[in-house]
């Protein structure tokens, strides 16, 4: 018997082997046919226009193209969960958002960002919130001052729960005394055509995402959420300047499976390097207001890792859970 289970164990360990082996092989062939490109939000949005300006300068750098696919739902929680589990031969590759770093802390995944290898970042934009041209308020003092008064009555539209805009929308709660009824979208594109259709009174989204709506006529931005004003929004001030101590923002990048073989993820963060130096691909993002932040990996991680204690603060405090 015990040399029957030898035996087994050693055949066992020749397969892994052999299968190891030829996976390693396929890997250092990579790619060899086309690489989806999960989205984990809606057409449209700010992460789906970061996603497709990476495919279209990808085109220059890559031997076989990224392929966008759109998986919105969960505040991006089934988009990056159907990438985290694929099979780990890199032709399926996450954009990953803030959230990641997020929703764990409200008991909504059960996965991390530690479960991924952070290939690079490419963008990073602070909140704003965004109101109807045609709104009372001017103002975000006005705004706040009628959200303290009529406490719950205000709708203020966000790209799902536990998404960073409805983390923004909290933590200006909390520093104003104002309170919101929250309303959860798929994502901010949806989000904004609820706005403008005028169904909420204002969302939190980045300013970027909120430029077609805004040089159409049909939106405002109040105030962002950031420590300086924004290129492409230099008439709108800040929170801080207005007295409210609050810089809040998403980031947005590509991300693999941790245990993904390293000479994918190698391949990967050579094409991403280029991608994020190539003039067409800034410019697609800087067209859309939004902002360059490229950063590798190990300064990526370390990035995350900073903001860690900020979101957990802010989980325990707002009591999103």
């Amino acid at each position: 018997m015990d040399s029957t289970r030898c035996s087994r164990r050693i055949a066992g360990a020749a397969i892994a082997t052999l299968l190891g082996q030829a996976f390693a092989a396929r890997a250092a062939d990579y790619p060899t046919r086309p690489i989806e490109l999960v989205v984990p939000s809606s057409a449209g949005g700010g992460t789906d226009i970061v996603a497709r300006a990476f495919a279209g300068a990808a085109r220059g750098h890559s031997p076989q193209p990224f392929i966008v696919i759109n998986r919105p739902g969960a505040s991006g929680a089934i988009g990056m969960g159907e990438v985290l589990n694929a099979r780990l031969d890199g032709y399926k590759v996450s954009v990953v958002i803030v959230e990641l770093a997020i929703l764990p802390l409200l008991g909504q995944i059960r996965f991390t960002t530690d479960d991924f290898r952070m290939i690079a970042r490419l963008n990073a934009d602070p909140a704003a919130i965004v109101v109807p041209s045609g709104a009372r308020w001017s103002t975000i003092e006005e705004f706040v001052a009628d959200a303290r008064s009529r406490a719950g009555q205000i709708t203020l539209g966000n790209a799902g729960v536990g998404s960073i805009w409805h983390l923004a929308a909290a933590a200006l709660e909390e520093k104003t005394g104002a309170q919101f009824l929250h309303v959860p979208y798929q994502g901010s594109a949806p989000g904004l055509l609820a706005l403008v259709g005028g169904h909420v009174a204002a969302i939190a989204v980045s300013p970027g995402e909120a430029t077609a709506h805004v040089s159409g006529g049909r939106a405002k931005v109040l105030a962002v959420m950031a420590d300086r004003r924004v290129a492409g929004f230099e008439d709108v001030p800040t929170l801080k300047e207005r007295g409210i101590d609050l810089s809040i923002g998403n980031w947005r990048g590509i991300a693999v499976p941790k245990a993904t073989p390293q000479p994918v993820v190698d391949f990967l963060a050579d094409i991403t390097r280029k991608v994020a130096l190539d003039a067409g691909f800034q410019d697609a993002l800087s067209r859309s207001n939004l902002g360059y932040a490229y950063l590798e990996t190990g300064d990526f991680e370390a990035a995350i890792r900073q903001e860690r204690e900020f979101f957990v603060h802010l989980a325990r405090n707002l009591q999103l859970q």
